[in-house]
């Protein structure tokens, strides 16, 4: 049996992925909104334990098709760490199609390119990386550890390596204040790394959060529906990411939107118009975790 320590996130993408823990939490794990992994402390799964899983895995499963390397920030680990087990997967998995991993700015800047270059030829295929919003302040503010250059950076350097790029950013993240500002910057910052899919979220606030302590003292407001599709209106007047998958269709997102850039951008963003004028209905907001 796996090896599973605590709670267990993946992105919606990797639904159906054999999800192996290499890490446990997430090497930053102070993100103001964010609630995840705060039931245990970072650390490095033992190599040993993580080749047992893969064992038992292959054992058990007749056919794997993708692999997620949990928890929140995989590439942290030692590159050698990572070879030995992405050799294991192409050696004895050969099925595989997809190997794909959580990745911090600072985990990814902290490999050389020829270190990506090896990983990729390796096997590791796919990279998600949170980007959050490209407003520096705002980015300082929720506590991100790492400015909008080394964010760009990084999703710079996991293209150049050859990985897929997958980039998350978050509706809403400055409340009611500085929303403009947040969703020009945002887009700039993705126009800057060109990643392969782009997942528009809506901000969620959590019970024991920063963030929801801001709420709590009137230091942030919660955009209403309408100003959350204003504000994805005016990201995507701004964003230019030819051959980008964009996604806005999470449970958090009143609105569902999807489609290529740019070939689709005039037909989201009048969808978006269509909606603040009242002729698209919206979903309803679901309360989660507060």
């Amino acid at each position: 049996m796996l090896h599973y320590s605590g709670n267990v996130y993946r992105p919606p993408s990797e639904a159906y992925s054999l999800i192996v823990q290499v890490t446990l939490g997430c090497s930053q794990n102070k993100c103001a909104f964010c609630n995840m992994y705060k039931d245990k402390k970072f650390e490095i799964v033992p190599i040993d334990q993580v080749m047992e899983d893969l064992r038992w895995a292959r054992q058990t499963y007749p056919r794997i098709q993708r692999i997620f390397l949990a928890d929140g920030d995989a590439l942290i680990l030692p590159t050698e760490h990572l070879m030995r087990i992405l050799t294991f997967i192409r050696e004895h998995i050969p099925e595989c199609e997809r190997v794909a991993v959580y990745a911090s700015p600072r985990s990814i800047l902290g490999k050389t390119p020829e270190d990506l270059r090896m990983l990729r030829e390796n096997g590791l295929a796919m990279a998600y990386l949170g980007l959050e919003t490209g407003n520096e302040a705002l980015l300082k503010k929720i506590n991100k550890g790492v400015t909008v250059a080394q964010q760009i950076e990084a999703g710079q350097k996991l293209k150049a390596a050859g990985l897929t790029l997958s980039v998350t950013a978050i509706n809403g993240l400055s409340g009611t204040e500085g929303w403009e500002e947040h969703a020009v910057d945002t887009a700039r910052a993705l126009n800057a790394m060109l990643p392969d899919y782009i997942a528009l979220l809506t901000l969620r606030i959590y019970t024991g959060t920063p963030m929801h302590r801001w709420v709590q003292e009137g230091s942030l407001i919660m955009p209403k529906p309408m100003e959350l599709i204003r504000e994805t209106h005016r990201f995507l007047q701004e964003i230019d990411c030819p051959g980008a998958v964009f996604r806005s269709n999470h449970a958090s997102n009143y609105l569902v939107l999807a489609g290529t850039l740019n070939q689709d951008r005039e037909r989201l963003i009048r969808q978006c118009e269509d909606a603040l004028r009242g002729e698209t209905p919206l979903r309803k907001y679901v309360e989660l975790g507060r």
